[in-house]
């Protein structure tokens, strides 16, 4: 029975009476060469379609996968928006399947959790840039609020990390007693509240901070400091504490 490929990679035609030449694709040369001038140069020796390219290979064994890579850049504006996009948006460009959601899926966690080993064991600064970079990869690009909090010891090293929360385009329930209830099970003597704005934009409403004041009246008679609030967006990033907020 002839293999019939799968939803990423069309069915491969039968090499039996074909020339040599004719076996050896010509996207294959193209493939090599984007490998070593990769391992050359490094991620800034190529643009984003050749590095979503790279990506795309293992997803996708036999056939050329820069045509993909550009239309898939083109529809969502950059390589961060690729690997950002969710599941269903990414499965509407023609030749997406379950192989390329996996593998786009795959470098994004990879990423994400290096980004956080590095805030493992030393004390963090709110607003430092490990710290930011962390919390962009995480949740800026994320098409819904999340309420995400940083609990810290007396040293200000990381206890854990916990999405508290997630809500709407436009909007995420915080409780503010069970924010102060989880630091004290966690004896977390400070945190940092964080969340995103879908709409990419990271200036705080009246309601964020005002949320932010409540939290932080709530935590102080039981010893719990409120280092910061940030918001994160695909524009870039804010401080509360930095803008002198709270």
């Amino acid at each position: 029975m002839a293999d019939r490929g799968t939803e990423d990679d069309p069915p491969a035609r039968s090499g039996l009476f074909e020339a040599p030449s004719a076996m050896a694709p010509l996207h294959m040369g193209h493939r090599d060469r984007l490998r070593q001038r990769f391992r050359r140069g490094g991620a800034d020796a190529i643009p984003d379609y050749e590095l979503l390219e790279l990506i795309l290979f293992r997803a996708i064994p036999r056939r050329d996968t820069k045509d993909l890579a550009k239309r898939l850049i083109a529809r969502f504006g950059s390589f961060a928006e690729v690997v950002n996009a969710p599941e269903g948006r990414l499965k509407e460009v023609a030749g997406v399947g379950e192989a390329i959601v996996t593998e786009l899926k795959l470098v994004h966690a990879a990423a994400t959790r290096l980004a956080r080993t590095g805030l493992v064991q030393r004390p963090l600064l709110s607003s430092g840039p490990e710290v930011i970079s962390y919390l962009t990869m995480a949740q800026a690009y994320e098409h819904r609020e999340q309420f995400r909090i940083l609990f810290l010891d007396k040293k200000n090293r990381l206890i854990a990390d916990e999405v508290q929360g997630e809500g709407t385009v436009d909007h995420t329930p915080v409780y503010v007693r069970e924010v102060v209830k989880r630091a004290l099970e966690l004896s977390a003597t400070a945190i940092i509240l964080v969340h995103n704005h879908p709409s990419g934009d990271p200036t705080p409403s009246r309601a964020d901070i005002d949320m932010t004041k409540l939290v932080i009246e709530a935590g102080r008679p039981l010893g719990v400091v409120v280092h910061d609030h940030i918001i994160v967006g695909r524009s870039g990033h804010i401080s509360m504490r930095s803008l002198r907020l709270i």
